[in-house]
């Protein structure tokens, strides 16, 4: 299979003054093209660092990261901002919508920054990734007016508007009760059924089940990392 995320002894720190916080202490991972994994760990494992560096949101203190051919390790912050924009679609527990801007709006806003993208296109393509989510009935209604699951699946279609290779999804039911976590769940698998790598971080066991590979990790190291033979499968709640 071909790899589209190489970790090769990722070391990452800390630093207050002079004390050095060692958070990863030598991460190796690949990650393959239409895979779909969760990333699981208790609190203070690394976890979250090993998101922030796998979405370009950090570097790391040492190792080599290669994303998609690219050697992003020590891509600076212009170069990576061009990197997550392009590759990665973010999924936040916290959803992280513009209050005052529309459903539609909320989706279009990462094709305002991509170059030869017109207004009429962004709007056409805004349209087709709310479609896709089931949510054109609601296009035209602020956060606001909109429900928990409903503000998710806005920001997994905001995270699809770019057609990135890889979802990222930070805790995306964390906020959720458990018949819509499941309908948000749905659609993330159908997105890795359509042939896109997602990355699920999370806490939740029921959650992780999800996925086609668990990875746990463990003081800033892969406790285990296994194939789930039996993952969760929801049909036609959506």
């Amino acid at each position: 299979m071909q790899s589209i995320l190489h970790l090769e002894n990722i070391y990452k720190s800390y630093f207050l003054g002079k004390l050095e916080l060692p958070v990863l202490k030598g991460i190796s991972l690949d990650i393959n093209k239409n895979e779909y994994v969760a990333l699981m760990g208790p609190s203070g494992s690394g976890k979250s660092t090993l998101m922030n560096i796998l979405g370009c949101l950090d570097s790391p203190t040492d190792g080599k990261y290669i994303l998609n051919g690219k050697d992003v390790s020590r891509m600076l912050d212009d170069e990576l901002a061009v990197v997550r924009n392009k590759e990665i679609g973010f999924v936040f527990q916290q959803f992280n919508l513009l209050p005052r801007l529309t459903a539609l709006e909320n989706v279009g806003l990462p094709l305002i920054y991509s170059k030869g993208v017109s207004k009429k296109e962004r709007i056409e393509r805004a349209e087709a990734v709310l479609e896709k989510v089931k949510l054109t009935d609601r296009m035209h209604h602020k956060p606001n007016e909109l429900s928990g699951g409903q503000c998710q699946r806005v920001a997994i279609a905001r995270a699809l508007i770019n057609k990135p290779s890889i979802i990222l999804a930070d805790e995306p039911t964390g906020n959720l009760d458990s018949k819509t976590s499941h309908e948000i769940m749905e659609i993330l698998g159908t997105i890795h059924d359509e042939g896109n790598t997602v990355i699920l971080v999370t806490h939740e066991e029921d959650i992780s089940n999800f996925a086609r590979r668990v990875i746990r990790l463990r003081d800033g190291l892969i406790e285990t990392d296994k194939i789930n033979s039996n993952p969760t499968v929801i049909l036609h709640t959506v």
